[in-house]
């Protein structure tokens, strides 16, 4: 492969190789600093020898991203408050855009495979939306205490194994109303169809 070759295919490559690293490191800057690494790799590979460019490609972009989440640096740093990923600007690249939907498309799948209607409901407005308890509370008519319960549950289901079989319809009504409030600011059809599965 000549270095015209490498560089076309890095080129193609890029937008994915951004998406990865931003997603695990949730830092522009720090995402763009993996790619140029990854770049600078890629130059110096054994390119004739690598079966699947992109696949290596981004391989060496996961673990250039693993190795800075793992280093001495980062934890060392000290977040106040929720810990949030700098916003991308990802309106000029299409191919970002198209992966961020299919990992908020997965997230909501996860979420109907792993809890009940009633979680669900209290950690979306928790987690995504920085609900109140008590106006969660109000949503689902369970106590504060029941809604603190009921999201702290929700984020020890995430974190097991289990998954169950999820209706399609009911995965697509969910994205479709998350992505509207995410987007709009107006959550009053996510409060509707929450308080709706709940009831």
């Amino acid at each position: 492969m000549t270095l015209e070759q490498a560089t076309s295919e890095f080129t193609r490559t890029r937008p994915r190789l951004f998406g990865i690293a931003y997603r695990m490191l949730g830092s522009a800057a720090e995402a763009e600093d993996v790619v140029q690494d990854t770049w600078l790799r890629w130059q110096h590979a054994d390119r004739p020898a690598i079966a699947n460019p992109a696949a290596y490609l981004a391989l060496i972009t996961t673990r250039l991203a693993i190795n800075i989440t793992k280093s001495a640096r980062s934890r060392r740093e000290i977040h106040l408050g929720a810990w949030l990923p700098e916003p991308a600007d990802s309106g000029a690249d299409p191919a970002v855009e198209a992966e961020r939907a299919e990992a908020l498309e997965l997230a909501l799948l996860l979420l109907l495979q792993r809890l009940t209607p009633t979680e669900r409901a209290a950690y979306i407005l928790r987690e995504a939306f920085d609900y109140p308890y008590p106006r969660i509370a109000g949503i689902l008519q369970v106590s504060s205490a029941n809604t603190r319960q009921l999201v702290s549950r929700a984020r020890k289901r995430l974190t097991a194994a289990r998954r169950g079989p999820i209706d399609r319809a009911e995965h697509r009504r969910l994205l479709a109303v998350f992505l509207s409030a995410a987007q709009t600011g107006n959550t009053a059809a996510l409060e509707d169809l929450f308080a709706a599965e709940v009831a």
